[in-house]
């Protein structure tokens, strides 16, 4: 038999899947409902214009572009290497851009400091492999309307808190800022034109190791002398000593002459966030931040503090985001203050391990062929009044597969019906 698959990069969601994700989806939003965010709902479209005013970085080169209506042949013949011409519309790539649209288009419905919730599926045109779909989705909580670092601060309690709540306790956020990005990259000699590619190198530092950028920044030509000192900074000599979070572990990690506004910027989240997570008074190294100097993260509209979610027990980000104070501005004329954290839905899911139905009773009745449809009706309300999830089964010769079934679904327990018999007589057994 012929196998018909879903598009390359897309899935199928089975039913014990789709439930184990909604069980995710459902922590998060709770936890993020009690930190005061409100959720909200954007179209899963959007202009063309707006998906690419060159505010979406590499996204913007993997939108899906939606091909203007009444279009013929020739039509699109003729302009078949302009892009604009053929589509009007496309897939939301993130959930940003569409975010600072709707609050251009609310902004007189909204309060003036506001605090977003957006979950849904977003669309990019990725090459599929291994844990990179072509359709995702994309967790976020953002802050509009707020330039201190209170917002940070808030954005990352909550998303450590909705990490906790999910099981994933010992999670740290690694901090770093763009404005101090700049001002190494100048310090060292870089110049402002070369900037945007030396950025994208030193962000392979975890992959290529110092030997590998180096390389790689000479092989880009960029200034010498500017990879010289950059080299050079790299390897300086280092003391075994620790800083927690704070203004040392900040200054070490940099050159010499950090801005003091940057630094004392980045200090006052670290102390928010200790207070909001129950350290505040108690030993620095508690805070579960950590200052790096040489997180990039590619988004081009970031202008400020940026972050990622990171955890003890995979190499790889679980989240992120930053401010990106200039988006909104595009949209409305005049400049607003943002900053987000989206957390990653996907890797979230593969890590979490507690049942996604715990708490709730789930039960399967298997009933004999001869048992009134009256009867089983009736059981399966009365339970489902219990606050249970009830499915009926027909006996089968294999019973051992069909239980083995309704438990890969998330079914906790089942009960065997006979006719005659009352909701109160049936013996509930776990399904293992």
């Amino acid at each position: 038999m012929a196998t018909v698959n879903p598009p390359r990069g897309m899935r199928d969601i089975l039913p014990a899947d789709k439930s184990r994700r909604e069980g995710v989806l459902a922590v998060i939003r709770e936890r993020y409902l009690a930190h005061g965010f409100d959720e909200i709902e954007t179209p899963v479209v959007e202009e063309y214009s707006r998906l690419h005013a060159g505010i979406g970085g590499d996204n913007e080169k993997l939108s899906y572009n939606i091909l203007r209506r009444g279009l013929d042949a020739d039509a699109i013949r003729a302009a078949a290497d302009d892009p604009a011409e053929l589509s009007d519309l496309g897939l939301r790539y993130d959930l940003t851009v569409p975010l600072a649209r709707f609050y251009a288009s609310n902004r007189g419905q909204l309060p003036g400091v506001f605090r977003a919730i957006q979950i849904g599926p977003v669309w990019r045109a990725e090459r599929p492999q291994k844990g990179r779909y072509r359709q995702f989705v994309q967790c976020d909580i953002d802050i509009i309307g707020d330039d201190s670092s209170r917002a940070e601060a808030e954005l990352m309690v909550a998303s450590l808190d909705a990490v906790d709540a999910l099981g994933l306790e010992r999670a740290t956020v690694r901090i770093n800022d763009r404005r101090v990005l700049d001002w190494m990259l100048e310090s060292f000699g870089f110049g402002v034109e070369e900037r945007p590619g030396v950025l994208i190198t030193i962000d392979k530092l975890d992959k290529l190791g110092p030997d590998g950028v180096v390389a790689e920044l000479r092989d880009r030509a960029a200034t010498a002398s500017a990879v010289d000192a950059f080299e050079s900074f790299l390897r300086r000599p280092q003391t075994m000593e620790y800083h927690p979070f704070g203004e040392g572990q900040i200054r070490k990690a940099l050159p010499d002459g950090a801005p003091d506004e940057i630094v004392a910027h980045l200090v006052g989240i670290g102390e928010a966030v200790a207070a909001g997570r129950g350290t505040a008074g108690a030993a620095e190294a508690e805070v579960p931040l950590v200052f790096d100097p040489f997180l990039v993260r590619g988004m081009g509209y970031y202008t400020g503090t940026i972050f990622e979610l990171a955890h003890p027990s995979v190499g790889y980000s679980l989240g992120g985001g930053g401010r990106y104070d200039g988006m909104i501005g595009r949209f409305l004329g005049q400049q607003v203050p943002a900053v987000g954290f989206s957390l990653g839905f996907e890797r979230l899911v593969d890590l979490v391990t507690a049942d996604a139905g715990a708490g709730t009773s789930s039960i399967v009745l298997v009933h004999d062929a001869d048992v009134p449809l009256a009867e089983l009706v009736g059981h399966k309300s009365a339970l489902i009044g219990t606050g249970a999830r009830v499915r009926l089964e027909r006996r089968t010769k294999n019973l051992k597969a069909l239980l083995e079934r309704s438990a890969a679904d998330g079914y906790t327990s089942f009960a065997t019906v006979s006719a005659g018999a009352a909701t109160g007589e049936l013996e509930l057994k776990p399904l293992s």
